[in-house]
């Protein structure tokens, strides 16, 4: 039961945070560079299954180990903030090494954003799973 606790509760954190962090961080940097190319509403289904699946791997690899092995917060907030380093890292490094108008501040802007957001959604889940017993 833990299991799916501390994978709903960081899954939440991480959509509501997202959320914000694209509407009012992210969006307005990326329109100034590449506006005529974002769609109006963004593509429901890709999103949520990024999503799905980064907290799947964060899960597997981070929060399942730190419930069993008694890990510390710190070190939580670290290995998922590198995963998370390493998921928007490759999507922003890839786009800056081929598309033409990506900007070196659209990449540290995302890349910081998407670390810091990894590694604090999975901080929070698995804070929240102890304390209710998990």
């Amino acid at each position: 039961m833990s299991y799916f606790i501390v994978y709903i509760v960081t899954f939440i954190v991480f959509l509501c945070a997202d959320y914000f962090g694209l509407s009012y961080l992210i969006k307005p940097l990326f329109s100034r560079s590449i506006g005529p190319l974002m769609l109006e509403q963004f593509r429901v289904l890709p999103a949520f299954l990024f999503y799905a699946f980064l907290i799947f791997v964060v899960m597997w690899f981070v929060a399942w180990p730190a419930l069993n092995e008694g890990h510390s917060l710190l070190w939580v907030f670290g290995s998922a903030a590198l995963l998370g380093a390493a998921a928007y890292g490759t999507y922003e490094f890839t786009n800056f090494a081929v598309l033409r108008d990506w900007t070196v501040q659209m990449v540290v802007a995302d890349l910081t954003w998407g670390t810091i957001l990894t590694g604090g959604s999975a901080t929070v889940g698995v804070a929240v799973t102890r304390a209710l017993g998990g």
